[in-house]
C-alpha cells in the first residue's frame, strides 16, 4: 500500500516559538522515523505528509493514498484530535485510529466519563468547574483529583492536582482555569494501584494487548502520574507488567478497559488508564484514542514490548485493523 503520514511534530511547533508544554503531545521526529521505517519493512511505500496544513494542500493538489497513518495531535481546540480525521473523510481516503466524533469526545474528558458511566463502568465520581465559584458546588466529598478538561500527556497534573477539602479547591481550580483556558474536571480521588492497558483492534475484534501497573520511584513527583513524572518516566517511573491469570484486579482492569473501548467506538489501537478506589477496584480514568508511539518512550509501545510484542508486530497490527475496516466500509459504499 502507499501510505501517507500525517503528524505534529514538535520540534517544528518549538522552532515556531510554541512551549515545551504547550507541545508536549506533539510527536518527536524519531517517533514519525520509526513508524515510517517499521511501514517501509512491512512492504508499504510510504509518504510524509506533515500537519492538517499541509495535508490541506496536498489533497487540493490531487494527492491521494490507499490508507493514511494519522497520528497528528493538533494544537488549538477541544476537536483537535479531530481535524485532519473529518478532511480524511470528507476526501473519502482510509486512515488509521478512530474518527472525528470519538476522538473529539474522548479528549472531552466529561462526556467521555458519561458515556462510560452510563455503560455500567465504574469511573469516579466527578464536576465540571468552569468557573472558580463552581468549585464551591461539588456534590461529593473530598478528597478530590483536579486536572484540566482536554488536555493528555499529564498536562496540568501536579502533586497540586490532590486536593484535601473543599475549601482548597477553589485555588487549585484557579490556577488551573488561568493557565489552560479551560475547564477543569474535578473528581473523587483514587488512592490505589494505577493501570495502563494497551489494546489493539476493533469493536468485537480488539484485545488487550497487556496490562502494565505505573509505579512512581523515590524522586517522583508523589502519589500522580504527572506531567513531569511522564516526561521524565526514565528516571521516574517503573512500569511492571501483570498477568490477569495471576492478578484478579488487574482482570477486573482489562475487562474494564476493553469494555470501555467497544463503548466508545475505538478503533486499531490505543490504551485505557485506570486507578483504583480504596476497595480496590478499578476505575476507568480515560482513554487515549490516539495514543504515543515512540518506540521506547511511549506507554503504548511499552505495554506491548513488556507482553513480548515487538514495535513492527505493533505497527502490523494497527495497519491490519484499519486495512480490515477500510475493506468493509468501501464493500458497502454507495456512490464513486
Amino acid at each position: 500500500m502507499r501510505i501517507g503520514l500525517t503528524y505534529d511534530l514538535r520540534s517544528e511547533y518549538l522552532a515556531m516559538g510554541y512551549g515545551e508544554e504547550e507541545t508536549a503531545e506533539l510527536d518527536r521526529d524519531e517517533t514519525v522515523a520509526a513508524i515510517e521505517n517499521t511501514l517501509r519493512t512491512l512492504g508499504h511505500e510510504t509518504d510524509r505528509i506533515g500537519h492538517l496544513r499541509a495535508l490541506m494542500a496536498r489533497l487540493l493538489a490531487g494527492d491521494r493514498w490507499d490508507l493514511v497513518f494519522n497520528i497528528a495531535e493538533g494544537l488549538h481546540g477541544v476537536a483537535r484530535e479531530a481535524q485532519v480525521p473529518a478532511l480524511l473523510e470528507a476526501f473519502r481516503i482510509p486512515y488509521t485510529f478512530s474518527d472525528g466524533v470519538v476522538l473529539g469526545l474522548t479528549l472531552h474528558k466529561a462526556l467521555t466519563k458519561r458515556v462510560v458511566r452510563d455503560a455500567g463502568i465504574p469511573t469516579a465520581p466527578f464536576h465540571v468547574v468552569e468557573t472558580v465559584a463552581d468549585a464551591a458546588a461539588v456534590p461529593f466529598p473530598a478528597p478530590y483529583f483536579a486536572k484540566p478538561l482536554a488536555e493528555g500527556t499529564g498536562k496540568g497534573v501536579t502533586a497540586a492536582s490532590v486536593v484535601a477539602g473543599i475549601g482548597a479547591l477553589g485555588p487549585v481550580c484557579e490556577a488551573l482555569l488561568r493557565r489552560y483556558r479551560q475547564p477543569v474536571l474535578v473528581e473523587g480521588f483514587l488512592p490505589g494501584r494505577e493501570f495502563t492497558v494497551g489494546i489493539t483492534g476493533t469493536g468485537p475484534a480488539a484485545e488487550a494487548v497487556g496490562t502494565m501497573e505505573v509505579l512512581l520511584r523515590e524522586g517522583a513527583e508523589e502519589g500522580v502520574y504527572s506531567y513531569a513524572n511522564k516526561e521524565n518516566s526514565e528516571e521516574r517511573v517503573s512500569y511492571r507488567l501483570l498477568r490477569a491469570e495471576d492478578d484478579p484486579v488487574a482482570a477486573r482492569a482489562e475487562g474494564s478497559a476493553l469494555e470501555a473501548w467497544r463503548v466508545l467506538g475505538c478503533r486499531d489501537a490505543g490504551r485505557v488508564d485506570l486507578r483504583c478506589d480504596a476497595a480496590g477496584v478499578p476505575h476507568f480514568l480515560e482513554v487515549n484514542p490516539l495514543a504515543g508511539l515512540h518506540p521506547e518512550h511511549s506507554d503504548l509501545p511499552i505495554v506491548a514490548a513488556l507482553a513480548g510484542l515487538s514495535y513492527r508486530t505493533l505497527i502490523r497490527r494497527i495497519v491490519d485493523s484499519a486495512a480490515a475496516r477500510c475493506n468493509a466500509e468501501t464493500a458497502g459504499r454507495v456512490g464513486p
